[in-house]
């Protein structure tokens, strides 16, 4: 079921025109970072102290219907809120072009992080930098499909 509940813009002003511009057009434009035709996704998290919604477009990396969502924040030496986020949180929704879905997250751990770390690297490459400039490890969570409402 998706998310419900009073959405809170983002202060960054192209997080919020990034959003805007994917959730208006059907999530047909606004679907690359930036100028560099790399896909984003958007994915909607409650916060985890306000608990209104909050939207961020991280990059596309999926594999057989699931998505990592790499908490690097550019090599901060802080983790992103959203990762807060979603820890407190798990239920997300991520947009993947038009298509919505309803996810459960979850941190990976060991050779299951190692896979999906490799697979987030060749999506972004720029993320083995953002590991070498921070002494913090950079969280991978895994964002899998809520199973499907049983129908009696």
């Amino acid at each position: 079921m998706p998310l419900q509940g009073e959405y809170a813009p983002s202060p960054a002003q192209w997080i919020r025109d990034q959003v805007a511009l994917y959730e208006s057009s059907g999530g047909t434009q606004g679907t690359t970072l930036w100028d560099t035709g790399l896909p984003v996704v958007i994915v909607t998290m409650r916060g985890a102290r306000s608990g209104h919604l909050h939207k961020i477009p991280l990059m596309r990396v999926e594999h057989d219907g699931r998505y990592a969502a790499v908490a690097s924040k550019g090599g901060h030496p802080r983790h992103p809120d959203w990762y807060v986020n979603i820890k407190a949180n798990p239920q997300v929704d991520l947009q993947d072009g038009p298509t919505v879905r309803s996810m459960t997250a979850r941190e990976l751990t060991g050779t299951e992080k190692t896979e999906w770390w490799h697979r987030a690297i060749a999506a972004y490459p720029p993320y083995a930098e953002y590991q070498a400039k921070t002494t913090r490890i950079i969280p991978v969570l895994l964002l899998e499909p809520d199973p499907p409402p049983n129908r009696t």
